[in-house]
């Protein structure tokens, strides 16, 4: 089945609109199409005119007082003919408004084409939500486990990228983003005790264990995240996850809130805590009654098993959404403990935006979040 394919026109005039002219003017490029017009007008409002064509294409041609005029036309064909059509009538309309108007002509815009529906979604929200088509040609991986829908695709760009419920979470590309949430190279792993908490792309496990710690322990909720990225991520987490157990890590399918209580139950305490869980928390506890008490949850019991000179690390959010990351500073400061923070400034390539990681440590303890 062809997809839909939502094409825009956009005029915008150095002066109020003769809203009547500029539908006289346009009338006859529609009509010379074979299409059937409806017409709205209002008063205070402008035009708005329907044309419908035969074979169920239709545009929208909306004509406001002030000087806007837009053009929406929506098509289901998807073979070069129909697009070369669609073109054709798009530059016809551009040429007769310049004709009509080319002295009070502001501004043309003409977007590329919007697709939708098609088997393969390309377009995706970035986290301050602006719209992005990333140049993907393939579904690697889809399976909805019982806590999130998986998705690895390929971009010709970027590799294979996982998406979590809608959520970009990392490409093959992104090794700027494991890189900077393991310290940005300032860190010496060496005969350390680490604590990841999410994790299940493997990214930040497979570097952590190039670096000759004493021990990692990553905990990962969903068992299907690891399965896929272990077949289709492998240039991000190499064999790491091939096996849940390594001569220096293991990996444990477990919500991660009863982890660290039972760890700081026992008094297990780690020199380094990475929090790399999903953006929208997943977990079986019942105490998560809103991201941010979750989040905060997550803190409390990360600083009880972080050792006094330890330090955590995390991710914070996009550069531009300041509100949020203000909030996120003021969980550190209703956390049990005093803590201290530092923040970094990063841009991952797949998420085509920069992103803060903070690092904090209770007093003494540092912990490093990002954006």
């Amino acid at each position: 089945m062809a997809a839909a394919r939502h094409s825009t026109l956009d005029f915008l005039l150095s002066a109020p609109a003769d809203c009547n002219a500029v539908l006289k003017g346009l009338q006859p490029v529609f009509q010379e199409q074979g299409m059937t017009e409806t017409i709205h007008n209002w008063e205070d409002h402008g035009y708005l005119a329907t044309y419908i064509n035969k074979n169920g294409s239709f545009s929208n041609l909306r004509i406001y007082p002030h000087g806007l005029v837009l053009v929406d036309l929506q098509s289901h064909s998807d073979d070069m003919k129909g697009r070369d059509e669609i073109d054709h009538l798009l530059n016809k309309i551009e040429e007769k408004m310049r004709e009509l108007f080319h002295s009070s002509i502001k501004r043309v815009k003409r977007l590329p084409a919007i697709v939708r529906g098609e088997a393969i979604d390309r377009y995706w929200p970035t986290a301050d939500g602006r719209l992005v088509e990333y140049d993907i040609d393939e579904v690697v991986y889809d399976e909805e486990s019982p806590y999130q829908n998986i998705k690895i695709l390929h971009s010709k760009q970027f590799g294979n990228i996982l998406i979590l419920s809608g959520d970009v979470n990392l490409a093959e590309s992104d090794l700027a983003y494991t890189q900077a949430i393991m310290g940005s190279g300032k860190e010496d792993y060496t005969g350390k005790e680490v604590l990841i908490l999410g994790g299940g792309d493997g990214g930040i496990l497979y570097e952590i264990v190039k670096l000759k710690p004493k021990m990692v322990t990553m905990v990962e909720i969903d068992q299907m995240v690891i399965d896929g990225c272990k077949k289709y991520m492998r240039k991000t987490c190499g064999d790491v996850l091939d096996n849940l157990k390594g001569e220096c890590y293991q990996v444990l399918i477990e919500d991660c809130v009863p982890v660290l209580k039972r760890y700081a139950k026992e008094g297990r305490m780690f020199d380094y805590v990475i929090n790399d869980l999903t953006a929208v928390p997943i977990s079986t506890s019942p105490e998560e009654d809103s991201t941010w008490e979750f989040l905060r949850l997550i803190l409390d019991l990360s600083m009880k098993v972080l050792k006094h000179d330890g330090k955590y690390f995390t991710q914070g959010n996009c550069i531009n959404l300041t509100e949020a990351l203000t909030l996120y500073e003021e969980q550190l400061g209703r956390l049990y403990c005093p803590v201290e923070f530092s923040k970094e400034t990063v841009c991952v390539p797949s998420y085509m935006e920069f992103c803060q990681l903070w690092g904090i440590p209770p007093q003494d303890k540092l912990i490093n979040l990002w954006e």
